[in-house]
């Protein structure tokens, strides 16, 4: 396999979760018989933990080759083929599928064990408690199969696979409409970007085997895209006839994808309503690994936008301005959950814009700690759910602190994560990202790439600490009976809140980015192992400027959290003065800008108009129904009644004469 390094462990990092899933579906659809509860933890957690544990031997297996040459292959067997055409199911892993494989089955590990305590009380007669756990299993599987993928294929076939999980997780609670309903939205917007990732494909696979270098193998595609890199196509005429170059074309069709999976504008608005399903659910798909799906495709073709600047530069505008978007969002939201998901969409926005700049590293970086501290807010934000009965309205809280003091202290370090706040993770992978969106004078408009970024920091801390204060400090805001009722979570979600807490607040300065930073030669460890496997574009960076962008940076982030501290903390009374002074402003940003109104109202509603009075009514139950299949039978009947029916006369001399005439008709064929 292109001559590099066999390691037959691979296949079994997926293949636990998978056969983990199998045994839940097995004990559920065909025995109809639940596993005892002890059971069904032991199997998806054990499961989970011993992927994550030969993760990390694969880790240490890679690191012991030349930095170079850091490629461990497995090939299990050939998928498809067709004459030059093949296809396998095989496992590549590099620095940067490493990295993929240790977030998703360590921070899926420490979800699952949250999900003991989380899930307990939901003891349904559909046997709620083993699906769930069934349905995590399938989820790892299918996202581990995606990054560890040798080819595009097998990748959109792990692709595909998170999409489905995700419909099944968001719509866990099918009972409830709501919860239905946002389950197929999310599995419908999905599918808009599948499609532009097939086309992509399709395109890449094209252009390659025009030039005798057909492959999906990711291996082989970097080998052979300098033969397609500056080739030029015609659009058609109904796209404007231009030429462009065929690199950004397929970079668009594959950013398209990526939009859709990772929640960026215009396909963004699956992710605020995927909140209606369980927290481990919001922490695991839509914070740690599901949504980071786009961003690392962007950086696994990171040697095709290295070629196509016009396809990155989208890249780039479209992340900062969801970032910003996000965020502005973010700041009316009373829904725990919603202020989460938006902060998500917008930290996506943050990791696209670096992949758009060309810091592929520093994206992948701020995607390792947004893991860290974006699954420790989820599910901080569920202890506190459960805490409050399940009470998610920020306005109906207040005064936690003195109840909830381990979900308190992480929850605040997941927000000084997020926030910025120096030596924190977030700190590091946010201020490589402003300083590489600074220095990217080759992307058109890259200073107001960089402001807009900035302000979306300190707007990012505002947002945040207004979040931390409204549910922990000032006046409660529940009834007596509710104060007296309320309780730390179990073990069971409090350990894993502590180890992400640690993570978030460590996590930075054990793979610290920056020497300006971390005061020892070549600290930039994270970096240095995964920049073998993306395309960087490298400056030359001051130590002094380092330190002014993040001191500015630092400064941002402060200003807002003061803000959010005066606002909420010493003149509470002061925001619902400003609501009422901006009126309809805050009703627009509150009303998350009526997106999702507008699309129902020039989409949704004209699609299902379209399909109830034309397709269904018009042409399946009126021309199909009613005039092909109704017709045919009732063509038929009128037959039979008015002249099949005089052929039966009842008369045995009669069928005793037409037999005859029968047989000397076969007989007369026979003889001449």
């Amino acid at each position: 396999m292109n001559g590099a390094n066999e390691y037959d462990l691979l296949h079994w990092i997926p293949a636990l979760p998978l056969a983990a899933a199998v045994i839940h579906g097995l004990c559920l659809g065909l025995w109809r018989q639940p596993l005892p509860r002890i059971a069904t933890i032991a199997l998806s957690c054990g499961a989970t933990g011993l992927a994550f544990v030969l993760s990390f031997f694969a880790l240490l297996a890679l690191t012991e080759l030349p930095a170079g040459s850091r490629v461990l292959q497995e090939g299990l067997f050939t998928w498809i083929g067709a004459g030059p055409f093949s296809a396998e199911v095989a496992f590549l892993l590099d620095p940067l599928s490493a990295v993929m494989i240790l977030i998703v089955s360590g921070v899926g590990f420490l979800i699952h064990v949250y999900s003991i305590g989380y899930m307990d009380a939901d003891a349904r007669e559909d046997k709620g408690f083993q699906r769930f756990f069934a349905y995590l299993n399938l989820f790892t599987f299918s996202m581990l199969v995606l990054v560890l993928a040798d080819n595009l294929l097998l990748m959109f076939l792990g692709w595909e696979g998170v999409g489905l999980c995700s419909y099944l997780l968001i719509g866990f609670w099918y009972s409830d409409e709501w919860n239905a309903y946002c389950g197929s939205k999310a599995f419908i917007v999905n599918r808009i970007g599948d499609f532009g990732f097939l086309v992509g494909m399709f395109l890449l696979f094209w252009a390659l085997q025009d030039v005798g270098s057909g492959s999906v193998a990711f291996l082989e595609l970097q080998t052979a895209f300098p033969l397609i890199a500056d080739q030029m196509v015609q659009l058609p005429g109904w796209l404007g006839g231009a030429q462009w170059k065929l690199a950004t074309l397929i970079g668009l069709c594959f950013f398209l994808g990526a939009a859709g999976k990772s929640a960026q504008l215009p396909l963004y608005v699956w992710l605020p309503d995927a909140m209606a399903g369980p927290t481990p659910v919001s922490a695991l798909i839509h914070a740690a690994t599901m949504v980071t799906a786009g961003v690392y495709l962007i950086c696994r073709m990171s040697f095709l936008y290295a070629a196509a600047p016009g396809a990155s530069a989208v890249i780039a505008w479209v992340g900062a301005l969801t970032a910003l978007f996000a965020a502005v969002v973010a700041i009316a939201q009373t829904d725990i959950k919603k202020v989460l998901a938006y902060s998500t969409v917008s930290q996506l926005g943050y990791m696209f814009l670096a992949a758009g700049c060309g810091a592929y590293g520093a994206a992948i970086w701020h995607l390792t700690t947004h893991a860290w501290f974006k699954a420790l807010l989820f599910l901080a934000a569920g202890s506190v759910i459960l805490a409050v009965h399940h009470e998610q309205d920020i306005d109906k809280m207040g005064g936690l602190h003195r109840f909830l003091v381990w979900t308190r202290l992480t929850f605040l370090a997941g927000v000084l994560a997020i926030a910025g706040a120096p030596y924190f993770s977030g700190f590091f992978s946010k201020d490589e990202i402003l300083l590489s969106v600074h220095l990217a004078d080759h992307v058109p408009g890259h200073a107001a790439l960089y402001w807009i970024a900035l302000f979306t920091a300190g707007l990012t801390a505002f947002y945040m600490f207004r979040l931390y204060f409204r549910i922990f400090f000032g006046e409660s805001r529940m009834t007596r009976d509710q104060q007296g009722s309320i309780q730390e979570s179990p073990r069971t979600v409090t350990i894993p809140l502590i180890v992400l807490a640690i993570l978030a607040v460590a996590g930075g300065v054990v793979f610290g980015p920056s020497e300006a930073f971390i005061p020892i030669e070549d600290a930039n460890s994270f970096g240095n192992f995964v920049a073998p496997v993306l395309a960087t574009v490298h400056h030359e960076v001051e130590r002094s400027l380092e330190w002014q962008l993040a001191a500015v940076a630092t400064l941002v982030a402060f200003l807002g959290a003061a803000l959010a501290y005066g606002l909420y903390v010493v003149r509470p009374a002061y925001p619902a003065k400003i609501r009422r002074l901006l009126g309809g402003v805050f009703r627009l940003v509150e009303g998350r800008f009526w997106i999702d109104e507008l699309y129902d109202r020039i989409l949704v509603q004209p699609l299902v108009k379209l399909s109830d009075r034309v397709l269904y009514r018009g042409l399946d139950a009126r021309l199909l129904d009613d005039m092909v299949i109704g017709g045919t039978a009732r063509g038929i009947r009128a037959a039979a009644a008015d002249m099949l029916k005089f052929a039966q006369s009842g008369l045995v001399q009669g069928y005793l004469f037409l037999m005859l005439v029968g047989t000397l008709a076969i007989i007369g064929y026979l003889a001449f």
